[in-house]
């Protein structure tokens, strides 16, 4: 009798995308904000995007080697997506050691030691990046570069001297002002929207980023859920609370400043630690966006994403516990029963 039905392990319905091609779509959107952080920083940029990624790569690779024994090779693409976010959100200024330091305990202490990819409780990037700032914050907010440094002192100390691109970052100068002042007087929103400001080497570009992310989007790598209410959030808060009422250009320039385009688009969007449920992408999003609107209006810092995701990731779990649908055909437990 011919057989009617083929009968196989589920999933039954199975698709192309691998963690590999996710990577590495990430790794290709991040290059024109990568290749824009050169062109301004220069090839001193380019080093400290190099040492990041080698150091993530080579990390994760001596750590399943020597440690858990584990074959590994190196198509998976993660520990490049880590290195180079982390890479991004350096100044070019740093001594080269840095971003290596960085790259191991991002890779290391915030993604291994919880058991490896899909595991860790917290972005590994900004995880590296949040522990050198606690370690080293002179050197993370000295926005210098000395082009004219020799490489042993490159490597050991960094910038050293004060160049033509060097200054505050716009945020910082639009911290500083007062209530209804003229922002058009104190930045440029045209060069913060191209890149012409200091700033960390893959944060200074909107536009970049914005291209990267258009390509994300196109590839459904990401949804517009995270980014959109993250930022329409913030947007609105910093109209509220910002001081300066409906100033477009003030808004403008909050949301082109900083980290926020970058956090909003690659990082906030991680797969591991964001919400898988589709409210609890929102809810995500928007406690992003009051967060982040917090710390920069009411701290002492002119930035807060890399401090509003992190916290935001741990609370993760608890967004997906209230937002997780139900299964078709239940229905809402009763105080100290069970789901039927």
């Amino acid at each position: 009798m011919k057989e009617l039905y083929n009968v196989s392990a589920s999933p039954h319905v199975r698709s192309g995308v691998t963690t590999r091609s996710i990577m590495r779509d990430v790794a290709l959107a991040l290059i024109p904000a990568s290749a824009m952080g050169v062109y301004r920083f220069g090839f001193r940029a380019f080093l400290v995007l190099l040492s990041a990624v080698v150091a993530a790569i080579l990390s994760e690779f001596l750590w399943n080697r020597f440690v858990i024994k584990k074959k590994q090779g190196f198509t998976e693409c993660s520990a490049l997506v880590t290195g180079l976010l982390l890479g991004m959100n350096l100044p070019a200024s740093v001594p080269l050691w840095m971003p290596i330091i960085g790259s191991a305990f991002a890779i290391i202490v915030a993604k291994e030691f919880f058991g490896g990819l899909g595991q860790n409780f917290m972005n590994p990037a900004l995880a590296g990046r949040v522990f050198l700032m606690i370690c080293f914050a002179g050197r993370m907010t000295a926005f210098t570069v000395d082009k004219a440094a020799d490489g042993f002192d490159l490597f050991m100390n960094g910038a050293s001297a004060v160049d033509g691109i060097s200054s505050a970052t716009p945020l910082a100068v639009i911290k500083n002002l007062e209530a209804g002042a003229d922002v058009c007087g104190a930045v440029s929103l045209k060069d913060m929207f191209f890149g012409f400001t200091g700033g960390v080497i893959g944060e200074t570009s909107a536009l970049c980023i914005l291209i990267g992310a258009a390509y994300l989007l196109v590839r459904k790598v990401i949804n517009l859920r995270i980014p959109a209410a993250y930022i329409l959030t913030f947007a609105v808060f910093m109209l509220i609370f910002g001081g300066h009422g409906l100033d477009m250009t003030y808004l403008a320039c909050q949301l082109c400043g900083g980290g926020l385009m970058l956090g909003a688009w690659f990082m906030a969007t991680d797969y591991v630690t964001s919400p898988i449920t589709k409210l609890g992408q929102i809810v995500f999003g928007i406690l992003l966006g009051l967060l982040t609107g917090v710390i920069r209006l009411f701290s002492n810092s002119a930035e807060g994403v890399s401090y509003a995701i992190i916290f935001c990731n741990l609370l993760v779990p608890f967004i997906e516990r209230f937002t997780m649908p139900r299964a078709f055909g239940t229905v809402k437990a009763k105080k100290g029963g069970a789901a039927k």
